[in-house]
């Protein structure tokens, strides 16, 4: 997940077309870098992971047990977003797109759905059993990528893969502790496991840097938001029609469903105002970035799951106070606000003003939550409001700009 200053070796297109190549590291100036149909395909079958452990959020929360649903949701959305990561970072440096690259990486696909399979144990039987099982087969796949990686590479090249694959092997004895461990051992058994998995990149990029390519990882991470995105809207129409179909109460569904379409599209337009491949130029940055996207993801599902709750508790199907079917809604919102502006818009942004735009907007839909029925409504009106002000301020911050360049072309 770091940057190379290596140079750039042939792309798999000037490579022999027979159906195995040698795995070599591609390179970080390629022109024309965009994500590939696999690609495309492993995200969509992610995402049915994703729902999967949305799904069981809703009736966590729902049924009035929202820290324990919290809880079992952050651990399992780790599992699929670490896996997506780690896949997504090794394609950006690697993909060579040869038949068994492809099949391996249909072998991951086939583990996420495993562990999609497994995720309603998890979350009501506490039976991690099958999620551990669909982790093993993404993770093992990926073992098999970077001794593919290694056998073609030399020096530290070869060092960082096998280091990889050492470092994911081990990390799945460790996860073994969520299935034999009791209940109360396994929380720390997992923020252990967790932060051993994010230091196996550190570890293993220590002496040679990966050569992943800027705007194919902005690409990737952008698809799969929107991909997310997506889902959040599917699951919020799902829930609306099945409650006017049972309990025709459109009065009470329609501000849910505008307010949840007004929060998605600012989500969206949020995300994709800046050209963030721009910004991915150091080590650190990537790292960051890269990381932190954890909360992106894992907040941009949750609104989706959030506006499900909220709908059943306006029918009455979810016996929770208004307030915190509201929170369902609003408190994800926030976090998405906020993480997006810390990694993407405050590079962006010039003067106090902009970059107070997005922060205040968190703060405020965070107020909406005590509305009452409205305040699905509300945070959504805020949050589009947020878009038209930075559109606002940054117009108004470009003429001065533009101005003062067209004077000095004039000279």
């Amino acid at each position: 997940m770091t940057s190379s200053s290596a140079p750039a070796p042939a792309s798999p297109g000037a490579q022999s077309d027979g159906p195995l190549r040698r795995l070599t590291a591609r390179g970080r100036q390629e022109a024309h870098r965009v994500s590939s149909p696999l690609e495309l395909l492993f995200d969509l079958c992610f995402v049915v992971a994703i729902a999967q452990a949305g799904a069981q959020l809703v009736h966590a929360v729902a049924e009035g047990h929202a820290g324990e649903g919290i809880l079992n949701y952050a651990l399992v959305f780790f599992a699929i977003w670490w896996a997506w990561m780690n896949f997504t970072w090794f394609a950006s440096a690697y993909d060579n797109d040869d038949a068994l690259y492809r099949v391996v990486t249909l072998v991951q696909i086939a583990g996420v759905l495993v562990l999609a399979a497994g995720v309603s144990r998890a979350f009501q039987q506490h039976d991690y059993l099958v999620v551990w099982l669909g982790y093993v087969i993404m993770r093992l796949a990926m073992v098999a990528q970077w001794l593919r990686a290694a056998r073609s590479a030399e020096g530290a090249e070869r060092t960082a893969a096998v280091r990889y694959a050492g470092g994911v092997l081990l990390c799945q004895v460790g996860w073994l502790g969520l299935v034999l461990l009791p209940g109360p051992a396994r929380v720390c058994a997992f923020l252990v496991m967790a932060v051993v998995e994010l230091c196996v990149p550190l570890f293993a990029e220590r002496d040679h840097q990966t050569s992943w390519h800027p705007h194919h990882i902005a690409e990737r991470y952008g698809l799969f938001t929107i991909i997310v995105l997506g889902e959040t809207i599917a699951a919020a129409t799902v829930a609306v029609k099945s409650a006017v179909d049972e309990h025709d109460a459109l009065g009470e569904l329609l501000p849910i469903a505008a307010g949840g379409l007004l929060i998605v599209f600012s989500a969206w337009w949020i995300y994709f105002v800046v050209p963030i491949h721009v910004h991915l130029r150091s080590n650190a940055q990537a790292f960051l970035w890269g990381y932190g996207h954890y909360l992106i993801f894992a907040s941009a599902a949750a609104i989706g799951a959030g506006l499900e709750v909220a709908v059943e508790q306006a029918v009455g199907k979810a016996h929770i106070p208004t307030p915190a079917a509201s929170a369902a809604v609003t408190l994800p919102t926030a976090l998405y606000l906020l993480t997006v502006w810390v990694l993407h818009s405050r590079h962006f942004k010039v003067g106090i003003a902009q970059q107070l735009v997005l922060p205040v907007t968190a703060l405020v839909v965070v107020c909406c939550t005590f509305l009452g029925a409205w305040a699905v409504l509300a945070a959504g009106l805020v949050s589009a409001a947020a878009v038209a002000v930075g559109v606002t301020l940054t117009a108004r911050g470009a003429f001065p700009r533009q101005g003062a360049e067209a004077t000095e072309t004039a000279r």
